[in-house]
Protein backbone atom coordinates (compact mmCIF):
# COMPACT_ATOMS: atom_id res chain seq x y z
CA UNK A 1 0.00 0.00 0.00
CA UNK A 2 2.21 3.37 -1.23
CA UNK A 3 3.78 8.17 -2.76
CA UNK A 4 7.85 7.93 -3.87
CA UNK A 5 8.84 6.94 -0.55
CA UNK A 6 12.71 7.53 -1.83
CA UNK A 7 15.13 9.94 -2.70
CA UNK A 8 15.83 9.57 -6.96
CA UNK A 9 19.51 10.05 -6.10
CA UNK A 10 19.64 7.59 -3.25
CA UNK A 11 17.73 4.64 -5.46
CA UNK A 12 20.68 2.82 -7.55
CA UNK A 13 23.72 1.47 -5.82
CA UNK A 14 26.66 1.04 -8.10
CA UNK A 15 29.34 -1.53 -8.13
CA UNK A 16 27.18 -4.68 -7.28
CA UNK A 17 24.14 -6.29 -8.44
CA UNK A 18 21.28 -3.59 -9.34
CA UNK A 19 19.37 -2.98 -6.56
CA UNK A 20 16.59 -0.37 -6.20
CA UNK A 21 15.58 1.37 -3.20
CA UNK A 22 11.71 1.39 -2.86
CA UNK A 23 10.73 2.32 0.51
CA UNK A 24 12.29 3.73 3.81
CA UNK A 25 12.45 2.41 7.29
CA UNK A 26 9.58 4.66 7.99
CA UNK A 27 7.23 4.09 5.58
CA UNK A 28 8.12 -0.19 6.43
CA UNK A 29 7.03 0.45 10.11
CA UNK A 30 4.00 2.29 8.49
CA UNK A 31 2.96 -0.54 6.79
CA UNK A 32 3.47 -3.46 9.33
CA UNK A 33 1.77 -1.72 12.03
CA UNK A 34 -1.20 -1.06 9.34
CA UNK A 35 -0.81 -4.81 8.56
CA UNK A 36 -0.56 -5.85 11.89
CA UNK A 37 -3.80 -4.12 13.00
CA UNK A 38 -5.65 -4.97 10.05
CA UNK A 39 -4.91 -8.86 11.31
CA UNK A 40 -6.09 -7.92 14.60
CA UNK A 41 -9.32 -6.41 13.76
CA UNK A 42 -10.28 -8.97 11.19
CA UNK A 43 -9.61 -12.07 14.03
CA UNK A 44 -11.28 -9.94 16.74
CA UNK A 45 -14.02 -8.82 14.32
CA UNK A 46 -15.03 -12.20 13.31
CA UNK A 47 -14.94 -13.65 17.07
CA UNK A 48 -17.73 -11.11 17.67
CA UNK A 49 -19.21 -11.49 14.44
CA UNK A 50 -20.94 -15.06 15.07
CA UNK A 51 -20.92 -17.42 18.21
CA UNK A 52 -19.47 -20.07 16.00
CA UNK A 53 -16.64 -17.95 15.90
CA UNK A 54 -16.76 -16.88 19.39
CA UNK A 55 -13.75 -19.11 20.67
CA UNK A 56 -11.30 -16.85 18.86
CA UNK A 57 -12.17 -14.36 21.64
CA UNK A 58 -9.65 -16.80 23.95
CA UNK A 59 -6.71 -15.12 21.35
CA UNK A 60 -7.45 -11.59 23.40
CA UNK A 61 -8.58 -12.86 26.63
CA UNK A 62 -12.22 -13.88 26.47
CA UNK A 63 -15.19 -11.84 24.97
CA UNK A 64 -14.91 -8.73 27.01
CA UNK A 65 -11.85 -8.30 26.58
CA UNK A 66 -12.16 -8.32 22.72
CA UNK A 67 -15.02 -5.99 22.84
CA UNK A 68 -12.94 -3.54 24.72
CA UNK A 69 -10.07 -3.38 22.58
CA UNK A 70 -11.32 -4.07 19.35
CA UNK A 71 -12.07 -0.47 18.83
CA UNK A 72 -9.21 0.53 20.11
CA UNK A 73 -7.18 -1.09 17.69
CA UNK A 74 -9.44 0.40 15.00
CA UNK A 75 -7.97 3.83 15.88
CA UNK A 76 -4.72 2.75 15.99
CA UNK A 77 -5.57 1.59 12.50
CA UNK A 78 -6.90 4.85 11.18
CA UNK A 79 -3.98 6.68 12.11
CA UNK A 80 -1.65 4.13 10.94
CA UNK A 81 -3.07 3.96 7.73
CA UNK A 82 -3.68 8.11 7.44
CA UNK A 83 0.53 8.01 7.53
CA UNK A 84 0.31 5.60 4.68
CA UNK A 85 -1.99 7.62 2.67
CA UNK A 86 -0.26 11.01 3.21
CA UNK A 87 3.23 9.16 2.04
CA UNK A 88 1.81 7.36 -1.09
CA UNK A 89 -1.59 9.07 -2.45
CA UNK A 90 -0.53 11.24 -5.31
CA UNK A 91 1.80 8.11 -6.79
CA UNK A 92 -1.44 6.57 -7.05
CA UNK A 93 -3.13 9.10 -8.41
CA UNK A 94 -4.91 7.45 -11.90
CA UNK A 95 -3.53 8.14 -15.15
CA UNK A 96 -4.22 7.24 -18.57
CA UNK A 97 -2.09 4.26 -18.58
CA UNK A 98 -4.03 2.47 -15.75
CA UNK A 99 -6.88 2.18 -18.74
CA UNK A 100 -4.72 0.53 -20.99
CA UNK A 101 -3.10 -1.43 -18.07
CA UNK A 102 -6.63 -2.50 -17.17
CA UNK A 103 -8.04 -3.66 -20.77
CA UNK A 104 -4.51 -5.29 -21.37
CA UNK A 105 -4.72 -7.60 -17.26
CA UNK A 106 -5.76 -10.68 -19.34
CA UNK A 107 -2.31 -10.96 -20.86
CA UNK A 108 -1.04 -9.61 -17.25
CA UNK A 109 -2.87 -13.14 -15.95
CA UNK A 110 -1.87 -14.90 -19.26
CA UNK A 111 2.00 -14.83 -18.02
CA UNK A 112 2.96 -12.34 -21.05
CA UNK A 113 3.63 -9.21 -18.85
CA UNK A 114 5.92 -7.73 -21.77
CA UNK A 115 2.89 -6.68 -23.63
CA UNK A 116 1.28 -4.60 -20.63
CA UNK A 117 2.27 -0.97 -21.05
CA UNK A 118 5.79 0.53 -18.72
CA UNK A 119 4.05 1.97 -15.55
CA UNK A 120 5.48 3.96 -12.42
CA UNK A 121 5.53 3.20 -9.12
CA UNK A 122 2.32 1.29 -9.00
CA UNK A 123 0.26 -0.08 -11.48
CA UNK A 124 -3.76 0.42 -12.05
CA UNK A 125 -4.14 -2.89 -9.72
CA UNK A 126 -2.38 -1.79 -6.57
CA UNK A 127 -3.93 1.75 -7.09
CA UNK A 128 -7.34 0.07 -6.58
CA UNK A 129 -6.01 -1.46 -3.78
CA UNK A 130 -4.78 1.77 -2.10
CA UNK A 131 -8.03 3.39 -2.84
CA UNK A 132 -10.42 0.57 -1.78
CA UNK A 133 -8.68 0.59 1.59
CA UNK A 134 -9.13 4.19 1.82
CA UNK A 135 -13.17 4.50 1.11
CA UNK A 136 -13.42 1.45 3.64
CA UNK A 137 -11.24 2.26 6.68
CA UNK A 138 -13.30 5.71 6.03
CA UNK A 139 -16.47 3.93 6.34
CA UNK A 140 -14.95 1.28 9.57
CA UNK A 141 -13.88 4.68 11.51
CA UNK A 142 -17.10 6.62 10.96
CA UNK A 143 -19.38 3.44 11.63
CA UNK A 144 -17.32 1.92 14.27
CA UNK A 145 -17.22 5.47 16.50
CA UNK A 146 -21.06 5.78 16.12
CA UNK A 147 -21.96 2.29 17.38
CA UNK A 148 -19.13 2.25 20.14
CA UNK A 149 -21.29 1.48 23.35
CA UNK A 150 -18.97 2.84 25.73
CA UNK A 151 -18.99 6.42 24.40
CA UNK A 152 -21.05 7.33 21.06
CA UNK A 153 -24.66 4.90 20.73
CA UNK A 154 -26.44 7.79 22.46
CA UNK A 155 -25.44 9.61 18.99
CA UNK A 156 -28.16 7.71 17.02
CA UNK A 157 -31.03 5.54 17.55
CA UNK A 158 -31.84 1.97 17.44
CA UNK A 159 -32.87 1.47 14.41
CA UNK A 160 -29.84 3.87 12.89
CA UNK A 161 -27.68 1.60 15.39
CA UNK A 162 -28.82 -1.38 13.28
CA UNK A 163 -28.00 -0.16 10.07
CA UNK A 164 -24.53 1.05 11.09
CA UNK A 165 -23.57 -2.23 12.37
CA UNK A 166 -24.39 -4.05 8.59
CA UNK A 167 -22.80 -1.31 7.07
CA UNK A 168 -19.64 -1.54 9.34
CA UNK A 169 -20.18 -5.18 8.73
CA UNK A 170 -19.88 -5.67 5.35
CA UNK A 171 -17.41 -2.86 4.85
CA UNK A 172 -15.31 -5.43 7.41
CA UNK A 173 -16.15 -8.46 5.05
CA UNK A 174 -14.69 -6.43 1.54
CA UNK A 175 -11.60 -5.19 3.71
CA UNK A 176 -10.74 -8.53 4.36
CA UNK A 177 -11.26 -9.50 0.69
CA UNK A 178 -9.28 -7.26 -0.49
CA UNK A 179 -6.73 -7.59 1.84
CA UNK A 180 -6.52 -11.10 1.14
CA UNK A 181 -6.07 -10.22 -2.72
CA UNK A 182 -3.34 -7.65 -1.87
CA UNK A 183 -1.25 -10.65 -0.04
CA UNK A 184 -1.71 -13.02 -2.42
CA UNK A 185 -0.50 -10.58 -5.29
CA UNK A 186 2.51 -9.64 -3.05
CA UNK A 187 3.57 -13.53 -3.04
CA UNK A 188 2.76 -14.26 -6.59
CA UNK A 189 4.57 -11.08 -8.14
CA UNK A 190 7.80 -13.15 -7.27
CA UNK A 191 10.33 -10.43 -5.31
CA UNK A 192 7.52 -7.89 -3.89
CA UNK A 193 7.39 -9.31 -0.15
CA UNK A 194 11.12 -8.08 -0.38
CA UNK A 195 10.33 -4.48 -0.73
CA UNK A 196 8.32 -4.34 2.35
CA UNK A 197 10.86 -6.75 4.08
CA UNK A 198 14.28 -5.24 3.11
CA UNK A 199 13.33 -1.74 1.21
CA UNK A 200 14.62 -2.48 -1.84
CA UNK A 201 13.91 -4.62 -5.19
CA UNK A 202 16.30 -5.84 -8.01
CA UNK A 203 16.88 -3.86 -10.64
CA UNK A 204 15.08 -6.99 -13.04
CA UNK A 205 12.16 -6.75 -10.89
CA UNK A 206 11.41 -3.13 -11.20
CA UNK A 207 12.17 -2.88 -14.94
CA UNK A 208 9.83 -5.55 -15.03
CA UNK A 209 7.04 -4.77 -12.98
CA UNK A 210 7.39 -1.01 -13.35
CA UNK A 211 9.72 0.25 -16.24
CA UNK A 212 8.63 3.82 -16.07
CA UNK A 213 9.26 4.14 -12.16
CA UNK A 214 12.91 2.84 -13.22
CA UNK A 215 13.38 5.13 -15.85
CA UNK A 216 12.73 7.87 -13.70
CA UNK A 217 15.15 7.09 -10.79
CA UNK A 218 17.79 6.41 -13.67
CA UNK A 219 17.30 9.93 -15.21
CA UNK A 220 18.06 11.93 -12.50
CA UNK A 221 20.45 9.14 -10.12
CA UNK A 222 23.01 10.32 -8.59
CA UNK A 223 25.92 7.73 -8.12
CA UNK A 224 27.25 6.93 -4.62
CA UNK A 225 30.94 6.78 -3.61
Amino acid sequence: MEPEDVEPGDAIHPGRPVVVDRYRGAARINHWVTATCLILLAISGLSLFHPSLFFLTALFGGGQVTRAIHPWIGVVLFFSFAGLFFRFWRANLPTRTDAVWLSQASDLLAGHEERMPEVGKYNAGQKFIFWSMTVLILILIASGLLIWEQYFTWVTTIPQNRVLVLTHSLAAVVIICVWIIHVYAAFWVRGTLRAMVKGNVTGGWAWRHHRRWLRELVSVRKVSP
